[in-house]
This record gives C-alpha cells, sequence and structure tokens, in this order.
C-alpha cells in the first residue's frame, strides 16, 4: 500500500512540477503569469488534437503506429500550442505593457475554453455521448516503463517503474536549477528579474529575455497538461477534469522559494496530499471530504510563513509583477 500510495502520488505530483517549473523560469524574468492554468489546458488540447489526427492516420490500428512518431506528434503539438500562449501573454504584457495580472486571468479562461471547444468538437467527431475522448494506444507508447523494472522488487517500483515524462520532469526541474544559478544566461535573467533597468543599463537586452523566458517557461507548463492526459489519466481526455493544479503549481513555485530543484520534492508531497483521500475512503465521506483540503490549507500556510520571511534569497524577484518601461529609466 506504501508502494502504491508513492507511485500514484508522483504520477499526481508530475504535472504541478511542470507547472511549477515552467512558472519558475518565467517569474525569474520579472514576470507573474497567472494564465499558468489555461496554458497547460492548452498544452494538453494540443497534444490531444496531436494525438487524434494520428491515430486517424493510421486507421486506429495500433499495429500501424510508429512509437517514435506517436509520442513526438502530441509532444511537438503540446509545445506548440503552449509557446503560441506565451507569445500571446509576452505581447501584451511586454510589448502592449498591459498589466501583468489582468493578462494572466484573461489567458487562463482563454485557454480553458479553447480547450473546452477542441474537446467538445473532437467528441462530436467521435460520436462520444459525453464530452471525452479516449487516446488509449498514444497513451500505451507514453507510459511504456523499463522492462527490467518488475525484476528489481521494490526498487523497480518505486524507482523505476514511471513513464518517461515523470523522469523528463525531474531533469528540466535540474536543468532550470542549474541554467539559473550557473551560467551567465541565468545570471542575466535574475538581473532582468531584479531591476530590468539596471540590465538594460549594462548591455543585457531586456526584452529579449522577458520574451524566451514566458515562451520557454509557457512550454515546459504545457507539457504539464499533456503528461496529466497521457500518463496520469491513461489518454483520456474530459473537458474540465484538470481541476485546479494549474493554480496549485503557482502556489508550489512560493513553496519552492523560487528554486526549481526544491519544486521537485513540493511537487511530489502536494501530489501525496492531493491522493490522501483515496486512502481513507473507510473513514467516511466527512473524513474524505476533510482530506479533499489539505492541498489548500497546506497552500494557505506557505503564503502566511512566505509573507513572514525576512531573508532576501527567500523572496521573490524584486520587479515580479511591473511592467518595465525604458523610457522611466
Amino acid at each position: 500500500m506504501i508502494i502504491a500510495f508513492f507511485c500514484r502520488a508522483v504520477l499526481l505530483g508530475v504535472p504541478l512540477l511542470y507547472g511549477s517549473t515552467g512558472e519558475i523560469v518565467t517569474e525569474k524574468s520579472g514576470h507573474l503569469n497567472l494564465g499558468i492554468p489555461g496554458i497547460m489546458y492548452v498544452g494538453a488540447i494540443s497534444g490531444v488534437c496531436g494525438s487524434f489526427i494520428y491515430e486517424h492516420l493510421c486507421n486506429n490500428d495500433i499495429a500501424n503506429m510508429n512509437p517514435f512518431l506517436a509520442v513526438l506528434i502530441p509532444f511537438f503539438c503540446s509545445v506548440l500550442g503552449s509557446v503560441f500562449m506565451g507569445l500571446l501573454y509576452s505581447f501584451f504584457t511586454v510589448t502592449l505593457r498591459v498589466n501583468q495580472n489582468v493578462t494572466g486571468l484573461a489567458i487562463t479562461t482563454f485557454g480553458i475554453g479553447i480547450g473546452n471547444f477542441f474537446g467538445a468538437s473532437i467528441a462530436k467527431l467521435v460520436e462520444s455521448e459525453i464530452t471525452s475522448v479516449t487516446l488509449s494506444k498514444t497513451s500505451s507508447f507514453f507510459c511504456a516503463k523499463l522492462p527490467f523494472a518488475d525484476k528489481l522488487g521494490w526498487f523497480g517500483k518505486l524507482f523505476l517503474s514511471f513513464d518517461f515524462m515523470t523522469y523528463l520532469a525531474i531533469a528540466i526541474a535540474i536543468a532550470a536549477s542549474i541554467v539559473l544559478n550557473r551560467t551567465r544566461v541565468g545570471l542575466n535573467l535574475r538581473a532582468v528579474g531584479e531591476n530590468p533597468a539596471t540590465a538594460d543599463a549594462a548591455g543585457i537586452n531586456v526584452i529579449r529575455y522577458k520574451y524566451l523566458a514566458t515562451c520557454i517557461g509557457s512550454a515546459i507548463a504545457g507539457l504539464g497538461g499533456l503528461q496529466y492526459v497521457m500518463a496520469y489519466a491513461d489518454g483520456v481526455w474530459s473537458n474540465n477534469a484538470f481541476g485546479d493544479r494549474g493554480w496549485m503549481a503557482i502556489a508550489l513555485v512560493i513553496f519552492a522559494l523560487w528554486k526549481p530543484s526544491v519544486a521537485i520534492l513540493g511537487s511530489f508531497l502536494f501530489g501525496a496530499l492531493c491522493n490522501a483521500p483515496t486512502f481513507v475512503k473507510g473513514l467516511g465521506t466527512d473524513a474524505m471530504k476533510l482530506f479533499e483540503m489539505l492541498p489548500y490549507v497546506v497552500t494557505i500556510i506557505v503564503l502566511v510563513f512566505t509573507s513572514m520571511r525576512k531573508k532576501r534569497e527567500h523572496q521573490p524577484p524584486e520587479s515580479l509583477g511591473l511592467n518595465y518601461f525604458r523610457e522611466d529609466r
């Protein structure tokens, strides 16, 4: 039961890890992107659309499907859709200097609308009575595991029995941490997030860094939506089934102190809290409802303790949420 709980917690936490890592990269440039929930939603439906088209080109026969293309096409579509949303957010906030909070909320509403529209459209094409699409053939390729994992007992089940996107999420978080803290690019990006005017005076292209950070962060976050559908939901897309994971990913950024490496453990903790209600069914409905509150209670506690922190390294980028006007430099 402990192994099953841990594995389920990891599956629930990986989408949060993608979302929080993408948001950390974006916020390091000084942009508070509240559009992450919508971007993750678009990343999911974009991957679903790519997978749906490829499966039908192969006549829904898994024997005709190339495993590499079955993974690459949804993956590329997810990144493409997410980057488009990131570009849209950047155009409004960087180029037009629109309020970041308003733009982010609009992006979330817009992204969810796009996802539900295309989800309902695909459901009509397959003549489904409910707004749901099943892509089990593509999901089987995403969920492929190492062939020798089952032979290694508990170690294989605990550490080697996950889909490749789980390991990719951890690798991306570690890589993001290294880039942000150990490279010149990361130093420039952090300078842009702390004081864009000073960075601009030092010869750093502030606009370019803001665009790149937002688009790369959006691409990473969008993969979280794809992983949720293909690995956690076994290839089943349902409108509005993604829940509030995007908002939890934003809260996880604060919990992780804007450090991608810390977000790895934080995402698994949040995954465990989300998974807790399924393991207390025997205690009754009231107990389940209390356990369902845990992730949100922890989020509130984290926000309170974050506001009490005094160390500068535990604070967000100084210019977070503020648009940069070069004329005011």
